[in-house]
């Protein structure tokens, strides 16, 4: 009799353990298969990367669904284990932190410089949706420590406080606070740097405050520095259109979706998270809104960009929409927040710009639209757009999981500062 129990015991287990099993492999083949573009650099490795990004949002939702912790800081912190696996490189550089009118930077000079002669400077802004990133580590800290062994310059980054801790316009305030503390004859001198050789740099996120930071400085009369050039990588700049070729085109495209970049948006300026499918249906954008008036011809992509980019897609206006999201999140036509909506009379004090797309990049339109306006405004730009690219791939240059068009994007850019700065 015990011998029969034992054995239905170790039945039930053995079903249990199938059952898990099948599970587990549903679950890793939901995670893990992703169909992409032949085009894209290296798709097995993204879809690996990707799978492992899902599957740490998932459990950030979790945690913040069961009340544990914001699902943002969960992240994060899983952004912040895996950084500290990247090995440190360029070791000759010396580091340094510091405030900055009390805005936390870290400043990365190339070796002593015994002779004091003048040198160039990047201002680093880094990325991440206003609300992740790890500067001081891994892979941003790595890129720094290259700009500045490469360009024989001075690199500041901005450690700029992040959502939810802060919302819009603190990231864009402090990341401008600390530039212009920076850009201070006394302060530029302190660093042996040349007032006429200093960049303003970032990407995705950061290429949104980058942008945002030139603008302002740009048209300042009261800031005695200006920045001579601006690199902007994969730069999001609007949050009128979640529709334009690039969002349809690439709105399963890893790492960011063109949903993930509406939450990110929502974070970022402090707005209801239930706005989201009012943001991806564009319903505050409908042909109804007529705040829109003067904005929307500066975010026509249907006229501004080639053919080859519009594809057949079309654009998405209703003719309704859901009423009073602009007067309740008016920062969505915030310039400081959405630099492409900038009058050209602002972006003519834009300085000379590097702007790079990836043809696989949710983002990669709201690129292709600052070209057009910067270079109406007769601002010289350089347009470097990667067929293979993908958005993050920057982030991807170096050793655990490097990508090939991340190493070719971050060696182009800075061979264009080496030439310009």
């Amino acid at each position: 009799m015990a011998v029969g129990k034992e054995s239905r015991g170790r039945g039930v287990c053995v079903k249990l353990l199938c059952v898990w099993s099948v599970c587990s492999a549903l679950t890793a083949a939901y995670l893990l298969y992703l169909p992409l573009p032949v085009s894209l650099s290296e798709p097995l490795k993204l879809m690996l990367v990707a799978a492992a990004f899902r599957g740490v949002t998932r459990m950030g939702d979790i945690g913040q669904s069961l009340g544990v912790v914001h699902h943002i800081r969960l992240i994060n912190s899983a952004i912040i284990g895996f950084e500290s696996l990247v090995p440190l490189d360029y070791e000759e550089v010396q580091v340094e932190d510091q405030e900055f009118s009390g805005i936390q930077v870290r400043l990365y000079q190339p070796g002593v410089n015994t002779q004091h002669a003048l040198r160039g400077a990047v201002v680093f802004i880094h990325g991440g949706g206003w609300s992740l990133g790890a500067p001081k580590l891994g892979s941003y800290d790595l890129l720094c420590r290259k700009m500045a062994a490469e360009l024989k310059t001075v690199v500041v980054t901005i450690d700029y406080r992040m959502a939810p801790d802060v919302r819009f316009p603190v990231q864009f305030q402090e990341c401008l606070q600390a530039s212009r503390f920076f850009l201070q004859p006394e302060v530029l001198q302190r660093y042996s740097v040349d007032p006429q050789r200093v960049a303003v740099c970032g990407d995705s996120a950061g290429g949104n405050l980058a942008a945002a930071v030139a603008q302002q400085i740009g048209k300042d009369n009261g800031t005695a520095g200006k920045f001579k050039l601006q690199v902007l990588i994969y730069p999001v700049l609007q949050a009128l259109d979640f529709n334009t070729a690039s969002y349809q085109q690439n709105q399963q495209i890893p790492i960011l979706y063109r949903e993930l970049m509406a939450h990110y948006w929502l974070e970022y300026l402090g707005a209801d998270p239930e706005l989201i499918h009012s943001l991806l249906l564009n319903n505050h954008t409908a042909q109804d809104q007529k705040l829109l008036k003067t904005h929307r011809p500066k975010l026509d992509w249907t006229t501004i960009l080639p053919k080859d980019k519009k594809k057949e897609f079309k654009p998405v206006v209703p003719s309704t929409g859901t009423p009073g999201i602009l007067q309740q999140v008016p920062a969505l036509l915030d310039v400081r927040a959405a630099p492409l909506l900038a009058e050209l009379e602002v972006l003519k004090f834009a300085p000379r710009a590097y702007i790079m797309t990836g043809e696989h990049d949710v983002l990669r339109d709201d690129g292709l639209m600052y070209v057009h306006r910067l270079e109406q405004a007769g601002v010289s730009v350089t347009h470097r757009h990667y067929e293979d690219g993908f958005h993050g791939c920057v982030s991807f240059a170096f050793w655990p999981s490097y990508f090939a068009v991340g190493i070719r994007a971050v060696d182009d850019y800075i061979a264009w500062l080496q030439e310009h700065l």
